[in-house]
């Protein structure tokens, strides 16, 4: 466990381990959760698709394209829980293939009715 004063900014680093020096690596969705086995039933989620949910979510410059630097402010679920669990999904790319989901960054998927 870390151990953090709430508020406190969290910076957190994800770092692909391949042989293959031609990837890239991307923050999609985090998610937030009490129960380190559920990230359904009671969740908060950091970011989305990309797009930052949360507004102290960031993403910061990585010195290398296999490396995601992101951060967040420290908090809790209504004091109820002594524990917050992360879960991140990352997307592996081609660097430098523009077309791929890692260079589109934040993707919003707007639902609208199909009525009238």
């Amino acid at each position: 466990p870390y151990y953090v004063d709430m508020n406190q900014n969290l910076f957190l680093q994800a770092s692909l381990h391949s042989s293959d020096q031609n990837l890239t690596v991307f923050v999609d969705t985090c998610v937030a959760s009490p129960n380190s086995s559920d990230f359904r039933t009671l969740a908060y989620e950091l970011t989305k698709s990309g797009c930052a949910s949360d507004s102290t979510f960031a993403l910061f410059p990585s010195p290398h394209s296999d490396v995601a630097r992101f951060g967040f402010n420290a908090f809790s679920f209504v004091n109820r829980f002594p524990s917050v669990f992360l879960q991140c999904e990352l997307v592996v790319c081609r660097y430098q293939d523009y077309s791929s989901r890692c260079y589109q960054g934040c993707v919003s998927t707007f639902k609208r009715n199909a009525d009238s």
